[in-house]
């Protein structure tokens, strides 16, 4: 579970379905970052996935270092891409979406695109494959917003498979989980100020 580990930082790779961090049940205590603590007492979390999305997540080991990543990632200097398989047929072989995201307050944990009080929100992406009903993209969010890649396909007329929250239930049941996964990340070391690297296959 734990890709990388130095005396600065620790990355693991988070399956669909564990908790990020714990919820407020006794059902969603059990979560990634007490995985890791189990093995580095001193991991501290830096940004969390939704529970529905696997991948590489980031764990600083003082607090000195989760301030200095929290600061790189809130100017934009953490480099994160992800890999998809949403419905349709994805028409432009890359493109953007630029739609601003707030919260579904009656309905939270949604978000919607709301133009008159919503968030910037930017998201790149470019088409790795193709079907006769499904396109595999990598997605690469330019903002953090929550479930911005979910509902930013959603709202473009692809929503991703098994996204229980955004699709409709045919795509919903399309796959046994959220076809979603961080697979990438890109940041200076803490440490040296050189860039690191890593990256994560997607298991669909």
């Amino acid at each position: 579970m734990i890709l990388h580990r130095d005396d600065q930082l620790a990355i693991a790779d988070k399956p669909a379905g564990l908790p990020a961090v714990p919820g407020r049940t006794e059902a969603l205590q059990d979560c990634l970052w007490r995985r890791v603590q189990a093995e580095l007492p001193d991991a501290l979390v830096v940004h969390r996935l939704d529970m529905a999305t696997s991948g590489l997540m980031l764990f600083a080991r003082s607090a000195a270092v989760q301030r200095q990543l929290g600061i790189a990632f809130a100017a934009r200097q953490v480099r994160k891409r992800y890999i998809a398989v949403v419905a349709g047929r994805v028409g432009p072989d890359a493109g953007e979406i630029d739609l601003p995201l707030a919260a579904d307050w009656p309905n939270r944990p949604r978000q919607i695109v709301e133009r008159s009080r919503g968030k910037a929100s930017l998201t790149r992406y470019t088409v790795l494959e193709r079907s006769a009903a499904a396109t595999r993209l990598e997605l690469e969010p330019w903002t953090g917003r929550s479930h911005q890649l979910r509902v930013h396909l959603a709202a473009i007329g692809h929503p991703i498979l098994g996204d229980a929250l955004y699709a409709p239930d045919d795509v919903q049941a399309a796959a046994p989980r959220l076809l979603l996964h961080a697979s990438a990340l890109a940041f200076a070391h803490p440490c040296n100020g050189e860039r690191f690297e890593i990256a994560s296959p997607a298991p669909f």
